[in-house]
């Protein structure tokens, strides 16, 4: 419950626990009683601050049991001393006599009402307490899970590997390919999986100064010998606050989901685009698109567009979640927007970071390469 609570609620709470406050109203009770001594004739006016005052500082403090009924006894007894005195001997009406088992029962209310408090919060911290541990617990256990499975993943992969190539008989070769598939299937789930349950650490990102026509050059030249209409552009330079290695994950995450719902002939195209304090990089595809009852869910985990397609790709439902965590981790968001048979665009949003020498847009020129200048690539 405190990583929830602000740093001057928890200063006020430590002051208001100090025991000052205590003492400050005993003072205060005290005066009002004297003044209910010597001032008879005003006599209701103390009475009813030391009554109210009593309610406000037990609202914040919430005493023991044992301490709430020794103050109540306390209070209820010396003012109702002071005004049976003032009833026969001062003349005054015997109706304010019936003062005292009133602010008495108010009193009580605000203690049943604030013990409820209490034991809510209490409860309530304990619920957070148990999710956190169990959070904590899940995080492990994903973390360790999948550093054990990485042994025993590459050791089977040599092996598959080796029986791939040893040649002889076809049929046990395709079975071996058949295994290294799925065990390198099985070797990306392990890997995002950890990248997943390690997306809160402070070290995660490694934050440098990231040129993003930079990333998106250097995803264009990892996928262009696949098979695509490729293209680039249109190209905002932009300078982002980012860590690159995630970054380049995460666009290489939207590349590759752009892959699976595409064939050969369809276009992909990168680019980026500034607006205000932000830089949107897209990835745009003319393939299958996504259905509209799936937009809501489709940054989820183990979330399949395609159920069939994904497998037979070598898809674990994992790539789009974690698009959305590394922008999260960022400070940006992710977004869809698809129409069915026309093709999809995401669009990865980061906060625009400094520039050097405080030029905006400065980058060197990526696309020098013959190859990258090209506004149609093919794999």
């Amino acid at each position: 419950m405190r990583a929830i609570e602000s740093p001057s609620h928890d200063r006020l709470q430590r002051a208001l626990a100090s025991g000052w406050v205590d003492l400050a109203w005993l003072v205060f009770a005290a005066a009002n009683l004297v003044a209910m001594a010597l001032v008879p004739q005003w006599e209701t006016v103390p009475f009813h601050f030391i009554w109210v005052s009593l309610t406000i500082v037990y609202g914040y403090r919430v005493w023991a049991s044992f301490q709430t009924a020794l103050v109540l006894t306390a209070v209820v007894l010396s003012t109702g001393v002071l005004l049976t005195y003032d009833v026969f001997h001062q003349g005054e009406l015997g109706d304010e006599l019936t003062e005292v088992p009133l602010m008495a029962s108010m009193f009580l209310a605000m203690v049943w009402h604030a013990q409820r408090r209490v034991s809510a919060m209490e409860d309530l911290r304990r619920v957070s307490d148990a999710n956190l541990r169990l959070l904590r617990r899940e995080r492990e256990f994903v973390q360790d899970a999948s550093h054990e499975l990485r042994t025993p993943i590459t050791v089977a992969l040599g092996h598959a590997e080796l029986i791939e190539r040893g040649g002889g008989d076809p049929e046990r070769a395709e079975d071996a390919r058949i295994v290294i598939d799925e065990l390198l299937r099985l070797r990306r789930l392990a890997d995002r999986l950890l990248l997943l349950a390690t997306i809160e650490d402070p070290e995660f990102l490694a934050r440098s100064s990231v040129d993003v026509t930079e990333l998106l050059a250097a995803a264009l030249q990892r996928w262009a010998p696949i098979d695509r209409r490729w293209r680039l552009g249109p190209v905002e330079p932009a300078t982002v606050d980012g860590d690159p290695d995630r970054l380049g994950l995460a666009l290489d995450a939207l590349v590759e989901n752009a892959v699976k719902h595409t064939r050969p002939s369809d276009e992909i195209r990168l680019g980026s685009r500034r607006g205000g304090d932000q830089v949107t990089i897209t990835v745009a595809d003319s393939g299958a698109g996504i259905p509209a009852d799936r937009l809501a869910t489709v940054f989820e985990r183990f979330t399949r567009l395609d159920q069939a397609r994904t497998r037979d790709r070598g898809g674990v439902g994992l790539g789009l979640a974690i698009v959305q965590a590394i922008a999260r981790a960022h400070g940006g968001t992710v977004q869809v927007r698809s129409t069915p048979g026309a093709g999809s665009v995401f669009e990865l949003a980061l906060p625009l970071g400094p520039t050097p020498n405080g030029q905006a847009g400065a980058s060197r020129n990526v696309l020098a390469s013959p190859r990258l200048q090209e506004d149609g690539l093919r794999g």
